[in-house]
């Protein structure tokens, strides 16, 4: 018997469909189905009980499968450490994000990941979308959370993280901040106020403009305090994303949904890094930044 047959099976009565879970292993219907049946002639017993396209797990398949998912799990334990203490002489992670973030999860995942490993030596960088690119592809960070800007790519691991709604923030002597919501095409009548490096203006410009439809005259700030600072001065309105939880937006200044045809206008959040360097860090962080960013996302829904 195989690990391999043993997920094969769990692999099928997760997803309760033959053909769902060949596409979930990589390999044909008819290839998963012969594991199972070899696994049922080596353990001399009937796991699952056929009848046209059904199926329904036998007494020995409900035990098997509720054992098969405990180990397979405690291999996955062993690979992980495993990997780890391989590692051990790799103790960097080198994190890069946008410079128009202020979530707090990345704080709280950076403080949880440092006392959970530390060993680790954490450095942290921030940028614009292609500075962070840039980085990443040349060696300069080992991750990056970021926007989808671009087609995920087979070279990197695209960790997707959550969907999240876009918000401007208005000066509240603005005549737009009375409103529970403001529309993009009325947002054209006040300067866009964008976080980017004066290199990178040019190209922020281009992707707020001519991808999201952001209109009208653009002004650019080094980072949030000063953007923010702009806002409070009603010099025009600052773009965010809530990307987890959000600080207050303080009393001179309005957020408001930006919304699109009736709907808010939404922003893919990412965690990437090169399929090449993946290790067990890097996994691991990008999995706390998920559980943190998750969990505040499942508070708001409730």
């Amino acid at each position: 018997m195989l690990f391999r047959q043993m997920r094969y099976f769990t692999a099928v009565v997760d997803c309760s469909s033959f053909t769902e879970a060949a596409e979930q292993c990589y390999i044909s219907q008819s290839a998963i189905s012969q594991q199972i049946r070899a696994l049922e002639k080596e353990l001399g017993v009937e796991l699952i009980h056929r009848e046209n396209r059904k199926f329904s797990l036998t007494p020995a398949g409900e035990y098997f499968y509720s054992q098969s998912k405990g180990i397979l799990e405690e291999v996955d334990n062993v690979r992980r450490e495993t990997i780890r203490i391989g590692q051990d002489d790799e103790l960097q992670l080198r994190i890069g994000y946008l410079r128009c973030y202020s979530g707090q999860e990345l704080h709280q995942a950076v403080a949880e990941f440092s006392q959970l490993y530390p060993e680790v030596s954490i450095s942290i960088v921030n940028g614009t979308h292609e500075e962070l690119y840039d980085l990443l592809r040349f060696g300069g960070v080992d991750v990056i959370l970021s926007d989808q800007r671009r087609a995920f790519s087979s070279q990197y691991e695209n960790y997707q993280l959550l969907q999240c709604g876009c918000y401007a923030e208005l000066s509240v002597r603005s005549h737009l901040s009375s409103q529970e919501s403001v529309e993009l095409e009325s947002l054209k009548r006040l300067p866009c106020i964008l976080i980017s490096s004066r290199e990178q203006q040019n190209t922020e410009q281009d992707y707020f403009q001519n991808t999201l439809g952001f209109g009208g005259k653009f002004l650019f700030a080094e980072n949030l305090e000063e953007g923010r600072l702009m806002v409070a001065g009603n010099r025009g309105f600052l773009p965010i994303e809530s990307v987890g939880t959000l600080p207050p937006a303080g009393a001179a200044i309005r957020r408001l949904p930006i919304v699109r045809n009736g709907r808010q206008l939404q922003r893919n959040y990412c965690v990437f890094w090169l399929k090449e360097q993946t290790n067990y860090y890097i996994e691991e962080f990008a999995a706390i930044l998920r559980k943190l960013l998750t969990s505040e996302d499942t508070q708001k829904e409730n």
